[in-house]
Protein backbone atom coordinates (compact mmCIF):
# COMPACT_ATOMS: atom_id res chain seq x y z
CA UNK A 1 0.00 0.00 0.00
CA UNK A 2 1.30 3.47 -0.86
CA UNK A 3 2.28 5.92 1.89
CA UNK A 4 -0.69 8.04 0.76
CA UNK A 5 -3.17 5.46 2.15
CA UNK A 6 -1.24 3.95 5.08
CA UNK A 7 -2.62 6.61 7.41
CA UNK A 8 -6.04 4.93 7.06
CA UNK A 9 -4.67 1.73 8.64
CA UNK A 10 -3.34 3.71 11.61
CA UNK A 11 -6.59 5.67 11.92
CA UNK A 12 -8.65 2.45 11.90
CA UNK A 13 -6.39 0.70 14.42
CA UNK A 14 -6.57 3.56 16.92
CA UNK A 15 -10.32 3.99 16.49
CA UNK A 16 -10.92 0.27 17.11
CA UNK A 17 -8.64 0.41 20.15
CA UNK A 18 -10.72 3.28 21.56
CA UNK A 19 -14.00 1.51 20.75
CA UNK A 20 -12.71 -1.66 22.39
CA UNK A 21 -11.80 0.18 25.60
CA UNK A 22 -8.04 -0.16 25.23
CA UNK A 23 -7.75 3.61 25.64
CA UNK A 24 -10.01 5.50 28.04
CA UNK A 25 -11.18 9.15 27.86
CA UNK A 26 -8.35 11.63 28.48
CA UNK A 27 -5.76 8.86 28.31
CA UNK A 28 -2.61 9.74 26.38
CA UNK A 29 -2.25 7.99 23.02
CA UNK A 30 0.97 6.54 21.59
CA UNK A 31 3.54 9.09 20.49
CA UNK A 32 4.04 9.99 16.86
CA UNK A 33 7.53 8.50 16.97
CA UNK A 34 6.23 5.28 18.50
CA UNK A 35 3.62 4.83 15.78
CA UNK A 36 6.21 5.61 13.10
CA UNK A 37 8.31 2.70 14.38
CA UNK A 38 5.34 0.38 14.92
CA UNK A 39 3.85 0.87 11.45
CA UNK A 40 7.06 1.62 9.54
CA UNK A 41 5.73 4.90 8.15
CA UNK A 42 6.81 8.52 8.00
CA UNK A 43 5.94 11.25 10.46
CA UNK A 44 3.43 12.96 8.17
CA UNK A 45 1.47 9.71 7.79
CA UNK A 46 0.99 9.40 11.55
CA UNK A 47 0.14 13.08 11.91
CA UNK A 48 -2.47 12.79 9.18
CA UNK A 49 -4.10 9.80 10.91
CA UNK A 50 -4.27 11.75 14.17
CA UNK A 51 -5.68 14.81 12.39
CA UNK A 52 -8.49 12.73 10.86
CA UNK A 53 -9.34 11.22 14.24
CA UNK A 54 -9.33 14.68 15.83
CA UNK A 55 -11.58 16.06 13.09
CA UNK A 56 -14.03 13.21 13.73
CA UNK A 57 -14.05 13.89 17.47
CA UNK A 58 -12.27 10.72 18.61
CA UNK A 59 -9.21 12.46 20.06
CA UNK A 60 -7.93 15.90 20.99
CA UNK A 61 -4.48 17.46 21.16
CA UNK A 62 -2.68 19.28 23.94
CA UNK A 63 0.24 21.63 23.23
CA UNK A 64 3.55 19.84 23.87
CA UNK A 65 1.65 16.88 25.32
CA UNK A 66 0.52 14.89 22.28
CA UNK A 67 -2.89 13.41 21.64
CA UNK A 68 -5.47 12.11 24.11
CA UNK A 69 -8.77 10.25 23.86
CA UNK A 70 -11.82 12.51 23.70
CA UNK A 71 -14.87 11.97 25.89
CA UNK A 72 -17.70 10.46 23.84
CA UNK A 73 -21.13 10.77 25.42
CA UNK A 74 -22.42 7.37 24.30
CA UNK A 75 -22.50 4.89 21.47
CA UNK A 76 -25.42 6.89 20.10
CA UNK A 77 -22.91 9.49 18.85
CA UNK A 78 -22.36 7.33 15.78
CA UNK A 79 -26.04 6.73 15.16
CA UNK A 80 -28.35 8.58 12.84
CA UNK A 81 -30.34 11.53 14.08
CA UNK A 82 -34.09 11.30 14.61
CA UNK A 83 -36.14 11.78 11.42
CA UNK A 84 -36.90 15.46 10.93
CA UNK A 85 -38.27 17.83 8.37
CA UNK A 86 -35.67 19.87 6.57
CA UNK A 87 -35.51 23.58 7.40
CA UNK A 88 -32.58 24.95 5.45
CA UNK A 89 -34.13 27.47 3.09
CA UNK A 90 -34.08 30.45 5.43
CA UNK A 91 -30.57 29.56 6.60
CA UNK A 92 -29.16 29.28 3.10
CA UNK A 93 -31.00 32.14 1.38
CA UNK A 94 -28.52 34.79 2.42
CA UNK A 95 -25.61 32.75 1.08
CA UNK A 96 -27.27 31.55 -2.11
CA UNK A 97 -28.56 35.05 -2.86
CA UNK A 98 -25.17 36.72 -2.46
CA UNK A 99 -24.42 39.02 -5.42
CA UNK A 100 -22.37 37.54 -8.24
CA UNK A 101 -18.96 39.22 -8.16
CA UNK A 102 -15.48 38.38 -9.35
CA UNK A 103 -13.76 36.82 -6.36
CA UNK A 104 -10.05 36.98 -5.68
CA UNK A 105 -10.30 33.38 -4.49
CA UNK A 106 -13.33 31.66 -6.10
CA UNK A 107 -13.51 28.51 -3.99
CA UNK A 108 -17.17 28.44 -3.02
CA UNK A 109 -19.24 27.24 -5.98
CA UNK A 110 -18.93 23.68 -7.25
CA UNK A 111 -18.64 24.67 -10.91
CA UNK A 112 -16.00 22.96 -13.07
CA UNK A 113 -13.14 24.68 -14.83
CA UNK A 114 -14.37 25.79 -18.25
CA UNK A 115 -11.05 27.09 -19.57
CA UNK A 116 -10.26 24.27 -21.97
CA UNK A 117 -10.20 23.63 -25.74
CA UNK A 118 -13.08 21.16 -25.43
CA UNK A 119 -15.38 23.72 -23.81
CA UNK A 120 -14.59 26.26 -26.51
CA UNK A 121 -15.37 23.61 -29.11
CA UNK A 122 -18.61 22.77 -27.31
CA UNK A 123 -19.84 26.36 -27.37
CA UNK A 124 -18.86 26.71 -31.01
CA UNK A 125 -21.10 23.69 -31.62
CA UNK A 126 -23.92 25.31 -29.67
CA UNK A 127 -23.54 28.45 -31.80
CA UNK A 128 -23.69 26.40 -34.98
CA UNK A 129 -26.83 24.60 -33.82
CA UNK A 130 -28.48 27.86 -32.80
CA UNK A 131 -28.06 29.12 -36.35
CA UNK A 132 -29.52 25.86 -37.68
CA UNK A 133 -32.68 26.28 -35.58
CA UNK A 134 -34.13 28.88 -37.95
CA UNK A 135 -34.17 26.24 -40.72
CA UNK A 136 -35.92 23.58 -38.62
CA UNK A 137 -39.67 23.59 -37.88
CA UNK A 138 -40.43 24.34 -34.23
CA UNK A 139 -41.12 21.21 -32.22
CA UNK A 140 -40.87 19.74 -28.72
CA UNK A 141 -38.09 17.35 -27.77
CA UNK A 142 -40.08 14.63 -26.03
CA UNK A 143 -38.72 12.27 -23.35
CA UNK A 144 -36.50 10.37 -23.11
CA UNK A 145 -34.57 13.00 -25.12
CA UNK A 146 -32.61 13.58 -28.32
CA UNK A 147 -31.86 10.14 -29.82
CA UNK A 148 -28.24 10.96 -30.60
CA UNK A 149 -27.69 12.37 -27.12
CA UNK A 150 -29.22 9.32 -25.44
CA UNK A 151 -26.92 7.11 -27.47
CA UNK A 152 -23.87 9.16 -26.43
CA UNK A 153 -24.93 9.04 -22.78
CA UNK A 154 -25.21 5.29 -23.11
CA UNK A 155 -21.55 5.20 -24.17
CA UNK A 156 -20.57 7.35 -21.17
CA UNK A 157 -22.42 4.93 -18.90
CA UNK A 158 -20.59 1.99 -20.45
CA UNK A 159 -17.28 3.71 -19.70
CA UNK A 160 -18.47 3.81 -16.08
CA UNK A 161 -19.32 0.10 -16.09
CA UNK A 162 -23.09 0.47 -16.51
CA UNK A 163 -24.53 -1.52 -19.40
CA UNK A 164 -27.75 0.43 -19.94
CA UNK A 165 -30.10 0.02 -22.87
CA UNK A 166 -31.25 3.07 -24.82
CA UNK A 167 -34.76 2.76 -23.42
CA UNK A 168 -33.35 2.74 -19.87
CA UNK A 169 -32.04 6.33 -20.11
CA UNK A 170 -33.97 9.59 -19.84
CA UNK A 171 -32.42 13.05 -20.25
CA UNK A 172 -33.22 15.54 -17.49
CA UNK A 173 -32.71 19.22 -16.76
CA UNK A 174 -29.51 18.60 -14.83
CA UNK A 175 -28.90 16.18 -11.99
CA UNK A 176 -31.17 18.13 -9.64
CA UNK A 177 -34.27 17.41 -11.69
CA UNK A 178 -33.23 13.76 -11.90
CA UNK A 179 -33.04 13.63 -8.08
CA UNK A 180 -36.46 15.25 -7.81
CA UNK A 181 -37.95 12.73 -10.21
CA UNK A 182 -36.40 9.83 -8.29
CA UNK A 183 -37.66 10.98 -4.89
CA UNK A 184 -41.13 11.63 -6.26
CA UNK A 185 -41.26 8.19 -7.82
CA UNK A 186 -40.32 6.53 -4.52
CA UNK A 187 -41.97 8.65 -1.81
CA UNK A 188 -44.93 10.67 -0.65
CA UNK A 189 -44.83 13.82 1.53
CA UNK A 190 -44.11 12.84 5.12
CA UNK A 191 -42.09 9.75 4.22
CA UNK A 192 -38.64 9.19 5.71
CA UNK A 193 -35.51 9.05 3.56
CA UNK A 194 -31.90 8.45 4.60
CA UNK A 195 -29.03 10.63 3.38
CA UNK A 196 -25.35 10.98 4.16
CA UNK A 197 -24.26 13.57 6.68
CA UNK A 198 -22.76 15.94 5.64
CA UNK A 199 -24.99 16.10 2.57
CA UNK A 200 -25.07 18.46 -0.42
CA UNK A 201 -27.30 21.36 0.57
CA UNK A 202 -29.13 21.28 -2.79
CA UNK A 203 -30.37 17.80 -1.94
CA UNK A 204 -31.54 18.94 1.50
CA UNK A 205 -33.38 21.91 -0.04
CA UNK A 206 -35.03 19.56 -2.52
CA UNK A 207 -36.21 17.26 0.28
CA UNK A 208 -37.57 20.30 2.10
CA UNK A 209 -39.60 21.29 -0.97
CA UNK A 210 -40.98 17.74 -1.27
CA UNK A 211 -42.11 17.63 2.35
CA UNK A 212 -39.96 14.62 3.22
CA UNK A 213 -38.41 13.76 6.57
CA UNK A 214 -34.69 13.11 6.68
CA UNK A 215 -32.56 10.72 8.69
CA UNK A 216 -28.97 11.94 8.53
CA UNK A 217 -26.55 8.98 8.51
CA UNK A 218 -23.06 9.81 9.81
CA UNK A 219 -20.36 9.54 7.16
CA UNK A 220 -16.64 8.98 7.45
CA UNK A 221 -14.42 11.54 5.76
CA UNK A 222 -12.66 8.90 3.65
CA UNK A 223 -15.12 6.02 3.21
CA UNK A 224 -18.51 7.72 3.16
CA UNK A 225 -21.79 6.57 4.71
CA UNK A 226 -21.45 4.59 7.94
CA UNK A 227 -23.04 1.25 7.05
CA UNK A 228 -23.59 0.18 10.66
CA UNK A 229 -25.35 3.46 11.44
CA UNK A 230 -27.53 2.98 8.36
CA UNK A 231 -28.39 -0.57 9.49
CA UNK A 232 -29.45 0.72 12.91
CA UNK A 233 -31.57 3.48 11.34
CA UNK A 234 -33.34 0.95 9.11
CA UNK A 235 -34.16 -1.17 12.16
CA UNK A 236 -35.68 1.84 13.96
CA UNK A 237 -37.62 3.66 11.24
CA UNK A 238 -39.54 2.88 8.08
CA UNK A 239 -37.12 4.35 5.57
CA UNK A 240 -38.60 4.56 2.08
CA UNK A 241 -35.40 5.40 0.15
CA UNK A 242 -31.66 5.83 0.67
CA UNK A 243 -29.80 8.52 -1.25
CA UNK A 244 -26.02 8.17 -1.44
CA UNK A 245 -23.02 9.46 -3.41
CA UNK A 246 -20.45 6.63 -3.39
CA UNK A 247 -18.02 8.48 -5.67
CA UNK A 248 -16.64 11.68 -4.12
CA UNK A 249 -19.40 12.85 -1.86
CA UNK A 250 -20.26 16.55 -1.95
CA UNK A 251 -18.89 18.10 0.28
CA UNK A 252 -16.27 15.74 1.78
CA UNK A 253 -15.01 14.00 -1.36
CA UNK A 254 -15.33 10.58 0.35
CA UNK A 255 -14.95 7.49 -1.86
CA UNK A 256 -16.93 4.46 -0.65
CA UNK A 257 -14.82 1.27 -0.82
CA UNK A 258 -16.12 -1.70 -2.80
CA UNK A 259 -16.78 -3.76 0.32
CA UNK A 260 -18.88 -0.92 1.78
CA UNK A 261 -20.89 -0.69 -1.46
CA UNK A 262 -21.79 -4.34 -1.29
CA UNK A 263 -22.57 -4.04 2.42
CA UNK A 264 -24.87 -1.10 1.71
CA UNK A 265 -26.81 -3.21 -0.78
CA UNK A 266 -27.00 -6.03 1.74
CA UNK A 267 -28.23 -4.05 4.75
CA UNK A 268 -30.85 -2.12 2.76
CA UNK A 269 -32.38 -5.41 1.50
CA UNK A 270 -35.31 -4.25 -0.68
CA UNK A 271 -35.22 -0.50 0.06
CA UNK A 272 -34.75 1.58 -3.12
CA UNK A 273 -31.44 3.42 -3.45
CA UNK A 274 -30.78 6.64 -5.34
CA UNK A 275 -27.15 6.74 -6.51
CA UNK A 276 -25.94 10.27 -7.29
CA UNK A 277 -22.83 9.90 -9.46
CA UNK A 278 -22.21 13.38 -10.85
CA UNK A 279 -18.51 13.19 -9.92
CA UNK A 280 -18.01 9.56 -10.95
CA UNK A 281 -16.09 10.39 -14.13
CA UNK A 282 -13.55 12.52 -12.25
CA UNK A 283 -11.71 9.83 -10.29
CA UNK A 284 -7.92 9.95 -10.26
CA UNK A 285 -7.53 6.15 -10.20
CA UNK A 286 -9.35 3.14 -11.62
CA UNK A 287 -13.09 3.46 -11.03
CA UNK A 288 -14.92 1.21 -8.56
CA UNK A 289 -18.13 -0.57 -9.63
CA UNK A 290 -21.20 1.59 -9.16
CA UNK A 291 -24.09 0.52 -6.96
CA UNK A 292 -26.14 0.30 -10.15
CA UNK A 293 -23.77 -2.24 -11.69
CA UNK A 294 -23.77 -4.29 -8.44
CA UNK A 295 -27.55 -4.21 -8.06
CA UNK A 296 -29.27 -7.53 -8.72
CA UNK A 297 -32.81 -6.36 -7.92
CA UNK A 298 -33.23 -3.29 -10.16
CA UNK A 299 -33.82 -1.10 -7.12
CA UNK A 300 -30.97 1.36 -7.68
CA UNK A 301 -31.89 4.55 -9.52
CA UNK A 302 -28.73 5.92 -11.12
CA UNK A 303 -28.27 9.66 -11.69
CA UNK A 304 -25.50 11.67 -13.30
CA UNK A 305 -24.94 14.79 -15.37
CA UNK A 306 -22.45 16.79 -17.41
CA UNK A 307 -22.54 19.66 -14.91
CA UNK A 308 -19.29 18.69 -13.16
CA UNK A 309 -17.41 17.34 -16.17
CA UNK A 310 -18.27 19.95 -18.83
CA UNK A 311 -20.29 22.97 -17.69
CA UNK A 312 -23.08 23.37 -15.15
CA UNK A 313 -24.83 25.85 -17.45
CA UNK A 314 -25.70 23.08 -19.89
CA UNK A 315 -28.29 21.56 -17.52
CA UNK A 316 -27.86 18.12 -19.09
CA UNK A 317 -28.44 15.25 -16.69
CA UNK A 318 -29.80 11.74 -17.00
CA UNK A 319 -31.54 9.08 -14.98
CA UNK A 320 -31.59 5.30 -15.27
CA UNK A 321 -34.61 4.25 -13.24
CA UNK A 322 -35.43 0.67 -14.20
CA UNK A 323 -38.90 -0.26 -12.99
CA UNK A 324 -39.70 3.40 -12.27
CA UNK A 325 -38.88 4.71 -15.76
CA UNK A 326 -42.43 4.82 -17.15
CA UNK A 327 -43.65 6.87 -14.20
CA UNK A 328 -40.70 9.25 -14.50
CA UNK A 329 -41.17 9.76 -18.24
CA UNK A 330 -44.81 10.69 -17.64
CA UNK A 331 -43.74 13.39 -15.18
CA UNK A 332 -41.08 14.65 -17.58
CA UNK A 333 -43.63 14.97 -20.36
CA UNK A 334 -46.38 16.54 -18.26
CA UNK A 335 -44.15 19.08 -16.52
CA UNK A 336 -41.73 20.05 -19.27
CA UNK A 337 -43.75 19.32 -22.40
CA UNK A 338 -40.41 18.68 -23.96
CA UNK A 339 -36.75 19.51 -23.38
CA UNK A 340 -34.15 21.98 -24.62
CA UNK A 341 -33.85 21.04 -28.31
CA UNK A 342 -30.90 23.32 -29.01
CA UNK A 343 -28.66 22.26 -26.12
CA UNK A 344 -29.46 18.57 -26.46
CA UNK A 345 -28.69 18.43 -30.17
CA UNK A 346 -25.52 20.51 -29.81
CA UNK A 347 -24.17 18.50 -26.88
CA UNK A 348 -24.95 15.28 -28.74
CA UNK A 349 -22.95 16.52 -31.73
CA UNK A 350 -20.05 17.51 -29.48
CA UNK A 351 -19.99 14.15 -27.68
CA UNK A 352 -19.98 12.31 -31.01
CA UNK A 353 -16.63 13.92 -31.92
CA UNK A 354 -14.78 11.96 -29.25
CA UNK A 355 -13.41 15.09 -27.57
CA UNK A 356 -15.20 14.31 -24.31
CA UNK A 357 -12.86 11.47 -23.32
CA UNK A 358 -9.80 13.59 -24.03
CA UNK A 359 -11.35 16.39 -22.00
CA UNK A 360 -11.99 14.06 -19.04
CA UNK A 361 -8.38 12.88 -19.05
CA UNK A 362 -7.18 16.48 -19.01
CA UNK A 363 -9.58 17.49 -16.24
CA UNK A 364 -8.67 14.56 -14.00
CA UNK A 365 -4.99 15.50 -14.18
CA UNK A 366 -5.79 19.16 -13.66
CA UNK A 367 -8.00 18.59 -10.62
CA UNK A 368 -5.56 16.11 -9.09
CA UNK A 369 -2.72 18.61 -9.33
CA UNK A 370 -4.91 21.43 -8.00
CA UNK A 371 -6.09 19.32 -5.05
CA UNK A 372 -2.47 18.63 -4.16
CA UNK A 373 -1.35 22.22 -4.63
CA UNK A 374 -4.24 23.64 -2.59
CA UNK A 375 -3.52 21.20 0.25
CA UNK A 376 0.11 22.28 0.24
CA UNK A 377 -0.75 25.98 0.25
CA UNK A 378 -3.38 25.69 2.97
CA UNK A 379 -1.14 23.54 5.18
CA UNK A 380 1.73 25.98 4.79
CA UNK A 381 -0.54 28.90 5.69
CA UNK A 382 -2.27 27.20 8.65
CA UNK A 383 0.88 25.69 10.11
CA UNK A 384 2.26 29.20 10.52
CA UNK A 385 -0.53 29.89 13.05
CA UNK A 386 0.17 28.28 16.46
CA UNK A 387 -3.57 28.12 17.25
CA UNK A 388 -4.20 26.05 14.10
CA UNK A 389 -1.02 24.05 13.66
CA UNK A 390 -1.92 20.37 14.09
CA UNK A 391 -5.56 21.16 14.89
CA UNK A 392 -7.20 20.98 11.48
CA UNK A 393 -7.89 18.37 8.84
CA UNK A 394 -8.27 18.87 5.09
CA UNK A 395 -9.76 15.95 3.19
CA UNK A 396 -7.69 14.63 0.30
CA UNK A 397 -10.24 13.21 -2.16
CA UNK A 398 -9.13 10.73 -4.83
CA UNK A 399 -11.34 12.46 -7.37
CA UNK A 400 -13.38 15.61 -8.11
CA UNK A 401 -12.43 19.19 -7.24
CA UNK A 402 -14.03 19.57 -3.81
CA UNK A 403 -12.41 19.23 -0.39
CA UNK A 404 -13.60 19.57 3.21
CA UNK A 405 -11.77 21.43 5.94
CA UNK A 406 -12.42 20.67 9.62
CA UNK A 407 -11.22 23.30 12.07
CA UNK A 408 -11.12 23.28 15.90
CA UNK A 409 -14.58 23.02 17.46
CA UNK A 410 -14.53 26.59 18.78
CA UNK A 411 -14.28 28.06 15.27
CA UNK A 412 -17.55 29.39 13.80
CA UNK A 413 -17.18 29.14 10.03
CA UNK A 414 -20.25 31.30 9.46
CA UNK A 415 -18.18 34.16 10.85
CA UNK A 416 -15.21 33.01 8.77
CA UNK A 417 -17.48 33.07 5.72
CA UNK A 418 -18.61 36.63 6.41
CA UNK A 419 -15.03 37.82 6.93
CA UNK A 420 -13.82 36.09 3.76
CA UNK A 421 -16.68 37.53 1.75
CA UNK A 422 -15.52 41.03 2.63
CA UNK A 423 -12.10 40.08 1.21
CA UNK A 424 -13.71 38.68 -1.97
CA UNK A 425 -12.92 35.13 -0.91
CA UNK A 426 -15.61 32.61 -1.81
CA UNK A 427 -16.18 29.46 0.28
CA UNK A 428 -19.13 27.62 1.83
CA UNK A 429 -19.59 27.20 5.62
CA UNK A 430 -20.25 23.69 6.86
CA UNK A 431 -23.64 24.30 8.49
CA UNK A 432 -25.23 24.38 5.02
CA UNK A 433 -24.57 20.66 4.63
CA UNK A 434 -26.71 19.41 7.51
CA UNK A 435 -30.16 19.85 9.01
CA UNK A 436 -29.32 19.58 12.70
CA UNK A 437 -26.81 22.41 13.09
CA UNK A 438 -23.73 20.23 12.64
CA UNK A 439 -20.41 21.04 10.98
CA UNK A 440 -20.25 24.64 12.14
CA UNK A 441 -16.45 24.24 12.31
CA UNK A 442 -16.17 22.98 8.71
CA UNK A 443 -15.70 24.60 5.30
CA UNK A 444 -16.15 23.26 1.78
CA UNK A 445 -13.66 24.43 -0.82
CA UNK A 446 -13.64 24.03 -4.59
CA UNK A 447 -10.22 23.99 -6.28
CA UNK A 448 -11.55 23.80 -9.84
CA UNK A 449 -10.44 27.33 -10.63
CA UNK A 450 -7.20 27.48 -8.69
CA UNK A 451 -5.06 29.41 -11.14
CA UNK A 452 -3.13 32.34 -9.67
CA UNK A 453 -1.21 30.41 -7.06
CA UNK A 454 0.53 33.45 -5.59
CA UNK A 455 -2.79 35.18 -4.95
CA UNK A 456 -4.44 32.04 -3.59
CA UNK A 457 -1.44 31.46 -1.32
CA UNK A 458 -1.93 34.91 0.20
CA UNK A 459 -5.69 34.43 0.56
CA UNK A 460 -5.20 31.06 2.27
CA UNK A 461 -3.03 32.84 4.81
CA UNK A 462 -5.70 35.54 5.19
CA UNK A 463 -8.32 32.84 5.87
CA UNK A 464 -6.13 31.44 8.62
Amino acid sequence: MSEEFKYQDIELAIRRAIEGGLFQPDEKLPSIRGLMTQHQVGKNTVIRAYQVLEAQGWIYSLPRSGYRVAERKSSLDNQASEPSRVDLLSMSKSILAAPVIKHNMPAGSAHPCTDSPAIRSLYAEIGRHSRMQTHIPSHYQLPPGNDQLVNQIRKICRDLGIDARLRDIAITNGGQQALSLAFRALTQPGDIVAVESPCYFGTLLLLESLGLKVVEIPSQLTTGMDIEALKQAISRWRIKAVMVTPNFNNPTGALMPLAHRQALLDVTESIPIIEDDVFGSLGFAQALPSLKSLDQQERVIYISSLSKTLDSRLRIGWIIAGRYMNQIEKVLLSENMGSLNLIQSAVAAFLSTGRYRTHLTRMRRLYQSRQLRFAQMLSQAFNSHPELNGRYHLSRPQGSFLCWLTLPAEVDTQQVYQHCLSQKISLLPGHLFANQGQFTQCIRFSVSNLEDETRWQKKSADTG
